[in-house]
């Protein structure tokens, strides 16, 4: 079944997230990373399970880690261990105390953009600096780009990957995570890598500690089974990067929440059939969207990718400026993310959030077009 075809848009507009409140209720939104599903099975009951137990104290034990290894193991043919993960608040907060784990308080992060907002604000919120390597024109890294970018952050900074990519969706190959990892170790450079879209792939997703005993990464259920307002997260170390994660203060994985806890778990133990309709009704809207575009907006350039529920639309050709995200809201009461905040390479695009009904992306669609025609007239 479906999970994207559950709810109507009269359902939607009684939510009261961020992703349904932020516009007035003219505006259709397909902007913020929340999907328009019913919660999975498994992951409602373990919460009203917990609900009716009255169990709403502390995160403990190593469920969570054992499930993640579980899923991991069947999906990705990588097993990571149990006792090299640990609990923390969230994927970004997570990668914040990896930062303080591997590099001096003022250490550069080397970024690839565009890249998820989030990435500048938090980096920069540290009191350091963002070095850029922009990706190249196919989406993917750009090597020479990269090794400027290293050499400019110096030794002893951190490279923040973003693996699958957001916005563009690219799932990096195993021969690219290889060259990073030999890349940074030549250079001097601690890897972290930001892992939440990893079950939202379609093509074989590889981890990047399954290429490198070195590195650091942060997974979560959070974006794969729409458990964003439920915390929790886990930090994994490769073998050679244990003795870093080892020192990981205790009270940061209090922060994490227990109800988000049982969540994540039941989302990676028992929520991988939800998924995988998921994961169809995904690749259906980005069909949809493809001749949607073709039908209304021809001149919006659009690459399917097999990474994220994301969609990065050029949309340069629209003569709209930097910021089309602006016309498109003004003018066609849709709201999608400007690629501005994404860094260099995101003026002129916006990101499309394609976790909803074809309903809604239709009518999107249809008022992006209707707004880029009010504006051209």
């Amino acid at each position: 079944m479906n999970p994207l075809r559950q709810l109507t848009l009269d359902q939607l507009r009684q939510r009261t997230s961020m992703k349904w409140r932020y516009y007035p209720e003219d505006v259709l939104p397909v902007w913020v990373a929340e999907m328009d599903v019913l919660l999975a099975e498994p992951v409602a009951r373990a919460i009203t399970d917990a609900v009716a137990r009255g169990d709403t104290g502390y995160p403990a034990g190593t469920a969570y880690a054992e499930a993640l290894s579980g899923f991991a193991k069947k999906r990705w043919d990588w097993e990571p261990a149990v006792e090299r993960m640990a609990i923390v608040p969230d994927v970004m907060l997570g990668v914040v105390e990896m930062f303080r784990l591997v590099s001096h308080r003022d250490a550069p992060v080397v970024v690839n953009c565009p890249v998820y907002p989030p990435f500048y604000q938090f980096v920069e919120s540290l009191g350091r600096s963002v070095v850029e390597a922009p990706l190249d024109a196919a989406s993917r890294i750009d090597f020479a780009a990269l090794e400027q970018a290293f050499v400019r952050a110096g030794r002893g900074a951190v490279y923040l990957l973003c693996n699958p990519q957001n916005p563009t969706g690219t799932v990096h190959t195993a021969a690219e995570l290889s060259q990073v990892a030999e890349l940074a170790r030549r250079h001097g450079i601690r890897v972290v890598a930001d892992e939440i879209h990893a079950p939202v792939t379609t093509s074989d997703f590889v981890p990047y500690l399954s290429v490198a005993d070195d590195g650091l990464s942060l997974m979560s259920a959070s974006k794969a089974w729409n458990l964003a307002g439920l915390k929790a997260a886990l930090a994994i170390a490769g073998p050679a990067a244990a003795d870093d994660l080892a020192r990981l203060p205790e009270e940061v994985g209090h922060g994490a929440s227990h109800v988000g806890v049982l969540a994540h778990t039941a989302a990676f133990r028992d929520g991988v059939g939800w998924l995988d309709g998921l994961l169809d009704g995904l690749d259906d809207n980005r069909r949809l969207l493809t001749e949607l575009l073709a039908e209304h907006l021809p001149a919006v350039r659009y690459t399917p990718a097999p990474g994220t529920y994301l969609a990065w639309l050029d949309c340069r050709e629209l003569g709209l400026g930097d910021d089309p995200a602006r016309t498109f809201l003004k003018q066609g009461r849709v709201a999608l993310n400007s690629g501005l905040p994404f860094g260099t390479g995101g003026a002129g695009f916006v990101r499309m959030n394609l976790a909803t009904s074809p309903e809604v992306l239709t009518e999107a669609v249809r008022r992006m077009a209707s707004g880029w025609a009010a504006a051209s007239s």
